[in-house]
């Protein structure tokens, strides 16, 4: 409903005064009723545009949004896959999402307490997730990093998921509750060893993907590259 004018209240509670012996003249409750009938005509014929405007969308099979909700659309997720076409090339820093098209190259630079997550598509194309022992201001945490790699990915069929990287570094809880989640006083686990296959699990849990999809292989420090 419209909101009422600041003086409607006033003029409405002066409306309801007993007039009686004021028949000469025109009465202060006369004039009071006068003015906030002109007061409230302009919102009602607002009101009724409005609704005029929203029913003739709705026969056409619209859905209108007006006033403060269509002035403030919700932002779009900037990791969803996107109807573009996907460059040829890619270079994928820490904390970040990105794909290329088919026959095109993801190049992960200085991976060394990390892991990257590659994502081979049916159709060719990759979709790649370099995952952060320890969050980059301004990127994505461990712990949300595979949320992001899998809206990227959306409906589309995939062949296979490669982790590369320093596997004996990761605690394969990391990809659930990253290290700067934990409160003062507490200890985030301690990878034993290389737990590949952990790893593979909370992965493959992660994406929506068979277990069997994924592979985990510790590597060098250094650049990547996957193509």
């Amino acid at each position: 409903m419209t909101p009422r004018h600041p003086l409607d209240h006033a003029m409405a509670a002066r409306a309801t005064t007993t007039t009686t012996g004021r028949r000469a003249g025109r009465s202060p409750v006369l004039c009071a009723m006068v003015l906030s009938a002109a007061l409230l005509t302009p919102q009602l014929g607002a009101v009724a545009a409005a609704h005029a405007h929203t029913s003739t969308s709705a026969a056409a099979g619209e859905r209108v949004v007006s006033g403060p909700q269509a002035a403030s659309p919700q932002p779009a997720n900037p990791y969803a896959a996107s109807p573009l076409v996907a460059p040829d090339r890619a270079t994928i820093t820490e904390g970040q999402v990105k794909e290329v098209a088919p026959g095109g190259v993801i190049t992960y630079p200085s991976v060394t307490s990390c892991l990257t997550v590659t994502v081979r598509l049916r159709e060719g194309g990759l979709v790649g997730a370099h995952a952060s022992l320890f969050q980059v201001p301004g990127e994505l945490r461990s712990d949300r990093i595979l949320a992001a790699l899998k809206g990227r990915v959306g409906d589309r069929p995939v062949a296979a998921v490669e982790v590369r990287g320093a596997v004996g570094a990761w605690h394969p809880s990391y990809f659930v509750k990253a290290i700067e989640s934990y409160a003062d006083g507490e200890q985030p686990p301690v990878p034993a060893g290389q737990d590949r296959d952990g790893i593979a699990r909370v992965v493959s849990r992660g994406l929506d993907q068979p277990r069997g999809t994924v592979t985990v292989e510790d590597v060098p420090d250094g650049d990547q590259t996957a193509g």
